[in-house]
């Protein structure tokens, strides 16, 4: 079979959301494939053609992703499907190995997704680099917590007040967290904030609830929606300290006739955890792998974020997707800066790229790995002096679905 990779002009986006759709045995109501259709006018799409038939597709979001001491560029793979027909052929394959082409190109050093089967994308380099745990409060009786909450007063904006008040408050977390995305104002109103109207959603449209006094800086905000069931769905919530967090939490749990708070996702280390003083009140539900992340440009991605202490290694990585990135270098890195050169020595630590990448925002602990099999210790204690280099104050953390 012969497979043409090249871009999806906007006048096939119709057919590749048919192929999507049909592979992920979904389906859309008029409001969602709107704006679907338009978020992928905004993007990067690779589709793979058989003659004139896309048995391929994937989109790339140019956006930035922050990781710690700052930012960098990176492809946010979205909507990738492959058809039925045509499984197992390297079609995906192709497909990647033409966004790495344009990452090169275009300098983005990382590439991420949400993964719809950990088996596959593994292969491919990309591994598990934040952790999210699902939460779920019996809102049944009023909240108890250790700590007092943040007395301010708590106000509800419409999606078209909102962007100005609670951007802040979103790219605070992001300068302490590695693992979010950035945010533009259209992003905001079309992929966080949107007041969806299709029959088969049954949550209800998006409430924004902001604590602090009106013309001040908002301590914190939460975006939530409320089901016919009384089940209170917490889309996304932050908070400038715990008093902030635990007056969110308090107002979703008191809301009138719900019965249920449930959030997809929180961050390992929320505070919530800690303050709630009943946790057969407030239950952790699940705890997965969130964003999965790929070092396109290894060198690049190291020696462009912050280190927390002194490190001298040197790491054998194993690349098969991109050669450039294998073989023995040597990392050096301080609070000042870090260097990435070929070297001959002996390794200290060998590892592929994949393990890597889990490690890179600070939220996989290098250690772990080398007792789970996946990483070689050579140099006894190179692990933990690695693993304090890479440390963060806060844990990295992705809760956007995109």
């Amino acid at each position: 079979m012969t497979t043409d990779i090249r871009d999806i002009p906007e006048a096939h986006v119709d057919r590749a959301l048919d192929l999507h759709y049909l592979v992920f045995h979904d389906s859309a109501g008029a409001a969602t494939r709107k704006r679907q259709h338009e978020l992928l006018r905004n993007c990067e799409r690779v589709g793979a053609y058989d003659g004139e038939e896309i048995i391929g597709f994937t989109a790339a979001h140019r956006l930035g992703l922050s990781v710690p001491g700052g930012e960098l560029p990176a492809a946010e793979l979205d909507f990738v499907s492959v058809a039925p027909t045509h499984r197992r052929r390297g079609v995906l394959t192709a497909m990647l190995g033409e966004l790495w082409r344009r990452c090169a190109a275009d300098r983005r050093p990382l590439a991420c997704l949400w993964a719809s089967e950990d088996a596959i994308y593994g292969r491919f380099g990309f591994g598990p680099a934040t952790e999210a745990y699902s939460v779920e409060i019996d809102s049944s009786r009023p909240l108890d917590l250790r700590i007092t909450p943040d007395r301010r007063p708590l106000r509800l904006l419409g999606p078209e007040d909102a962007v100005p008040v609670i951007a802040p408050l979103y790219e605070a977390s992001r300068a302490r967290r590695g693992g979010r995305l950035a945010r533009d104002e259209a992003w905001w109103r079309r992929s966080v904030l949107a007041q969806d109207d299709d029959d088969d959603d049954d949550d209800g449209p998006a409430r924004i609830v902001v604590l602090g006094d009106r013309g001040a800086p908002a301590a914190g905000y939460v975006v939530y929606r409320v089901g016919e069931k009384g089940i209170v769905t917490v889309q996304e919530l932050e908070a400038a300290d715990a008093p902030a967090a635990a007056a969110l939490w308090n107002y979703l749990a008191s809301i009138d006739l719900t019965r249920k708070v449930r959030a997809w996702a929180v961050a390992a280390d929320d505070p919530l955890l800690l303050f709630a003083a009943d946790r057969d009140q407030v239950r952790v539900t699940g705890q997965w792998p969130a964003l999965w992340l790929r070092l396109v440009d290894v060198a690049e991605a190291l020696t462009a974020r912050s280190w927390a202490a002194p490190v001298d290694l040197v790491l054998e990585v194993r690349d098969a997707t991109l050669p450039a990135n294998a073989g023995r270098f040597r990392l050096t890195a301080d609070p000042s800066g870090a260097t990435y050169e070929p070297a001959d020595a002996p390794a200290d630590l060998a590892l592929d790229v994949r393990e890597l990448a889990a490690c890179y925002l600070g939220g996989t602990p290098l250690r772990r790995l080398v007792r789970a099999g996946l990483v070689e210790e050579r140099t006894p204690g190179a692990a933990r002096l690695l693993d304090a280099a890479l440390e963060t104050e806060y844990l990295p953390f992705t809760g956007e679905d995109y």
